[in-house]
């Protein structure tokens, strides 16, 4: 009878060469080679992979928000190159009753060069409220909160921008460029900008950018500030990703190079041509008298200038600059030294040319001002870690690798008269410019992917 196929094994011979193993039931059957495992290094280069193509993304994406350094200014064509002109029929804004005790007419048409690390964070505020306030017309960024920086400014990134297009207030961050800025605006549009002590401006940029410049890595003592102005040459490359941050901020964010001999004659005929361009150059080791000097020049009230400080950095457990480590980072930011010295002996002229106890009676009104607007609007009276900060429309940007800059928090009860205001002044920058409509999808992309990543 022909055998069933009860599933037994095959009583035929195994093929040559190929041993007898015994399975289920006492049968013989040849034993199978064994199945090939999964390499070790194969899962291995696979990671690889997909951790390179994760890696190629952000750097694609932080390349789109960063974009790769200029080294001169974009060019304007002729049809391109015509000024700003009011839209027809478009009104001219209209001057507030109150007026100023002078006579004269606020000015509402202002360019502010915001500089890195000078205390523009909290003068954007200024502007960002006086602008809310009257419905001035902005020229925003589009995408993320600055002009493309490091880049030249250029007009086509203004949100929205039309040729002819008109603007009253431009203010965020760029790296300037007068012909074209100025092609935005009136032409009796007041330009201002504000510069800081150039070691101390070093320092707090070394500390907030020091992580995005590449050689700085190479640091490794507890105080990297000190030994990076020892040998400065040695974590150092003018041409290498970011090094602007490091080196004559000021001077490279108004539009020059930073790379100048400090000796060449350019270096006097750049800080005169800020000079002619500048209606009035603010200083941000005497803030309060800057703004009464600004207040003057734009003929504003005192509650237009009113300010809480913003984006201010929670002081470091390494000691301030000493004497020696200040003359150093002086002399490496020497084309910046000498533009301070001239703005800072032409700042007097003019506090001189206001009036010294008239400037002491006006700044003792801001300050008072100031410290009433303190005890009515910020829960504990004084700046907190972000940590600490309860309501997350008020945490300010922080740096990558640490999250060191102050913020507030509200008082729980503010009455009606100052609860706009108050919230309003103490509105970080990001959160304040999602409140006036600008678009900022880059920022709030990057910010995800900081915060997913632990950055």
């Amino acid at each position: 009878m022909r055998r069933r196929d009860w599933g037994l094994p095959s009583p035929h011979p195994p093929p040559e060469g190929k041993p007898w193993t015994k399975q289920g039931l006492g049968a013989r059957v040849p034993e199978m080679p064994p199945r090939p495992q999964k390499k070790c290094w194969e899962s291995m280069a696979k990671g690889l992979g997909l951790g390179a193509l994760f890696t190629s993304f952000l750097l694609l994406l932080y390349s789109y928000a960063v974009p790769p350094l200029h080294t001169g200014p974009a060019s304007t064509t002729p049809e391109a190159a015509a000024p700003c002109s009011q839209a027809p029929g478009e009104p001219e804004v209209a001057a507030p009753a109150n007026g100023s005790t002078a006579g004269c007419q606020p000015r509402r048409d202002i360019v502010f060069m915001k500089t890195h690390k000078t205390a523009s964070s909290t003068l954007l505020n200024i502007l960002f409220r006086f602008g809310q306030k009257h419905g001035l017309k902005f020229a925003f960024p589009n995408g993320r909160n600055d002009f493309d920086y490091p880049a030249f400014f250029a007009r086509s990134l203004v949100q929205d921008y039309r040729p002819g297009a008109c603007f009253n207030i431009i203010c965020n961050h760029m790296r300037f460029h007068f012909d074209e800025v100025r092609r935005l605006v009136r032409p009796n549009a007041t330009f201002i900008t504000v510069l800081r002590d150039p070691a101390r401006l070093f320092e707090s940029s070394f500390h907030y950018f020091g992580s995005v410049v590449p050689l700085t890595w190479k640091l490794s003592g507890r105080d990297k500030l000190a030994e990076f102005l020892q040998d400065p040459g040695r974590y150092y490359d003018p041409h290498g990703y970011n090094a602007h941050y490091l080196r004559n901020l000021l001077f490279f964010d108004l539009g020059y190079d930073s790379g100048l001999d400090p000796g060449s004659p350019r270096v006097q005929e750049h800080i005169l041509e800020v000079e002619r361009r500048f209606h009035l150059v603010l200083l941000q080791e005497y803030f309060d008298e800057s703004l009464v000097l600004l207040k003057d020049l734009l003929c504003w009230e005192l509650e237009d200038v009113l300010y809480f400080k913003l984006n201010a950095r929670r002081d470091s457990a390494v000691p301030r600059l000493s004497g020696e480590l200040y003359r150093r980072a002086t002399a490496w930011n020497m084309l910046d030294a000498r533009l301070y010295h001239h703005f800072n002996a032409s700042f007097w002229r003019k506090v001189d040319a206001f009036g010294r106890e008239r400037m002491a009676r006006e700044v003792a009104a801001l300050r008072r001002a100031n410290e009433r607007m303190r005890r009515v609007c910020i829960a504990g009276g004084h700046a907190v870690d972000a940590a600490a900060i309860q309501d997350a429309a008020m945490q300010p940007w922080q740096p990558l690798g640490t999250k060191s800059i102050l913020g507030y928090n509200l008082k729980k009860s503010i009455g009606r008269r100052h609860a706009q205001l108050c919230r309003r002044m103490l509105t970080p920058e990001i959160q304040y410019l999602m409140d006036l409509g600008v678009n900022l999808w880059v920022t709030k992309l990057w910010k995800l992917i900081r915060d997913f990543l632990g950055w």
